[in-house]
């Protein structure tokens, strides 16, 4: 897909905001939600979205917006480093098919990194156990400040 394009109302994301489809959530304040991803590229590999602006990447979010996910973001990061004791951690977001992105709604993978642990790829590892990723979920939200 190209950077162009129409938002999907419809898109895997967007459905998870309206509570259509599961997500093991970690943090939601009236303008975001923070939850891990189902595809991740390590433990506690964690997504963040805006829930209400129609933005499929960062060339089409309002600033304003930008700003309350970016809040998240750090918020998040910052949870997943005392939850899980990670090396290092990578923030990521990819804008357009080229890039690597798969789901067209803006959104930033907060992904923990250890030492001698390889990265898996991006939206090509197996499905995470449901319950692996509700047990990371609680353990990162209970870190949320």
């Amino acid at each position: 897909m190209s950077l162009d394009g129409a938002y999907d109302r419809d898109n895997i994301f967007a459905k998870i905001v309206r509570g259509e489809m599961p997500a093991a959530r970690i943090f939601e304040d009236y303008d975001t939600l923070a939850f891990m991803d189902v595809f991740p590229q390590s433990r506690g590999h964690t997504l963040v979205i805006h829930k209400a602006a129609p933005a499929r990447n960062l060339m089409e979010i309002d600033p304003q917006a930008l700003n309350s996910v970016m809040a998240t973001v750090q918020r998040v990061t910052r949870a997943v480093r005392a939850a899980l004791k990670p090396e290092g951690i990578m923030v990521a977001q990819f804008n357009g098919a080229a890039a690597g992105q798969t789901v067209y709604h803006l959104h930033f993978h907060v992904i923990p990194r250890w030492d001698g642990v390889p990265l898996g790829r991006h939206g090509e590892g197996g499905m995470a156990d449901p319950a692996e990723l509700a047990k990371l979920a609680k353990q990162i939200a209970a870190a949320v400040q």
